[in-house]
């Protein structure tokens, strides 16, 4: 198969989230098991800014979509993904893609859709034996609309076969109907069957509709995302393609993600003894107390209440009271942002809150704590907790989406399991998971080596999922 793997956000070139990271590794293990694939992403102006530019090879110039009422002219332009033989192909304009956020909100349906709508003519023009295309949340979806639509006769790519895959349903991608015509879409999708929710048009529900395979990153997410309480309305026509619906489990790059090698951490980890190494070199680092016995717990994600992160200021300062530490690393809701700041006064020796982005410090964090804290409202899939158990960092998890698909409860009779967690989205459950936590890690010193070790032997590497993605 010719693959073309077409994303917002890629990293390292450009990246809000988890679906960069996803894009940016996922694509090298496909091609490395014998399948021919391709990267498709727009030229964002922070790539200008960030990377030596100048070695991009300049493939296509003054390439015009042929549907969409935009016809400002673009170039596409190809590099190769790090370390790989994958090529990545950028879809650049004088007029778009300029804003330092990559999502930023003015003009995203402009910004979105043109790129759909340009990837399908950078397919034609330069990969016009592509058998599929693999599309990523609504920023993409509608590519396969484009396909089942105006293209339909098109004797290039009325052949390809779609695949959307789902990282959150959370965004969706909500319009007035007008921009069916700035698209260059017919105005019968604004209907029921189609486009049309509560008065809108809905980008990621004609993804849903429009694809061949619809798939989400983990196997509990993708039955999740069927019922009321995750499906965030589009539960209904989730049921509807349920035999069309899959999940897949997320990997992480293990080539980058490697305690052995990784040039981030203080000390290579292949035993307890190295994990405690660099725990007191992490106390030290962010000057906190230095002693291996007093419990470390981090939080490394956005502050938003999706990550649980409610929960976490609630049970702060009773938590604070034993001897435990608390390193905290993200940015996001303001609230928060100062909530956890004015910590680092009233516990000045006890926590570490760091509202920045910072992948040096990540590493770090995950290497040198005891546990890593991750009770989201809901998670798709989650990568921080694959990344802890790689460093042989407990998580203690709320059991939803790929938390509940990859960290199990460790029980001391049989000495197997991960981590800890709970189900009730609750401020209670969460206090009682941590200190049944904080007790193993402080009272049961053989049974923490054993959950050490369980973690280190998880195998979360892409090589699987590449593997299920090319079935799919």
């Amino acid at each position: 198969m010719k693959i073309a793997y077409v994303s917002y956000e890629v990293s390292p070139f450009a990246k809000a989230g988890g679906l960069a990271d996803v894009a940016g590794a996922l694509p090298k293990y496909i091609k490395n098991a014998g399948e021919d694939i391709y990267v498709v992403m727009p030229f964002h102006k922070n790539i200008e800014n960030n990377f030596n530019t100048s070695k991009f090879q300049l493939v296509k110039t003054d390439l015009i979509p042929d549907s969409h009422t935009h016809k400002s002219p673009f170039s596409v332009y190809k590099s190769y993904l790090e370390g790989s033989s994958v090529a990545i192909y950028f879809i650049k304009t004088n007029t778009l893609y300029d804003s330092k956020n990559i999502y930023d909100e003015e003009n995203i349906f402009l910004k979105t859709s043109y790129f759909c709508d340009a990837v399908l003519k950078t397919i034609k023009e330069c990969e016009p034996d592509t058998n599929v295309i693999n599309a990523n949340d609504w920023h993409t979806s509608l590519i396969p609309v484009y396909l089942k639509t105006v293209y339909l006769q098109d004797n290039i790519l009325k052949k390809i076969a779609t695949i959307l895959t789902i990282h959150n349903i959370g965004y969706q991608g909500l319009f007035n109907p007008e921009v069916l015509n700035q698209a260059g879409l017919p105005n019968y999708l604004f209907n029921i069957n189609a486009l049309e929710y509560y008065g809108k048009v809905n980008i990621l529900k004609g993804g849903i509709l429009f694809s061949n395979i619809i798939n989400t990153v983990s196997p509990t997410y993708a039955k999740e995302i069927q019922s009321e309480e995750y499906g965030y309305g589009l539960e209904g026509i989730l049921k509807v393609r349920s035999e069309d619906l899959f999940g897949v489990l997320n990997g992480i790059d293990y080539s980058i993600y490697d305690p052995v090698k990784d040039p981030h951490i203080f000390y290579p980890i292949e035993s307890y003894k190295d994990k405690l190494k660099n725990k007191t070199s992490l106390q030290e680092y962010l000057g906190l107390v230095k002693d291996e016995n007093i419990t470390l717990i981090s939080f490394i994600g956005r502050l938003f209440e999706q990550k649980g992160i409610d929960l976490i200021s609630k049970i702060i300062d009773f938590l604070l009271i034993t001897d435990i530490q608390f390193v905290l690393l993200g940015t996001g809701d303001k609230k928060y942002e100062e909530y956890f700041a004015t910590l680092t006064k009233i516990y000045p020796k006890k926590v570490s809150i760091n509202i920045t982005f910072d992948v040096d410090l990540a590493q770090k964090i995950y290497a040198g704590s005891d546990m890593f804290l991750m009770p989201s409202k809901y998670e798709p899939c989650g990568l921080g907790q694959m990344y802890s158990m790689r460093y042989g960092t407990v998580p203690v998890v709320r059991y939803t989406g790929g938390l509940k698909d990859t960290v199990s409860e460790y029980n001391p009779k049989d000495k197997k399991g991960t981590g800890f967690g709970f189900y009730e989205y609750q401020e209670a459950n969460l206090l009682y998971t941590l200190m049944k936590a904080v007790y193993f890690h402080q009272k049961k010193k053989d049974d923490w080596t054993n959950i050490f070790e369980n973690c280190i032997k998880e195998d979360f590497s892409y090589e699987k999922t590449a593997k299920k993605y090319i079935e799919l």
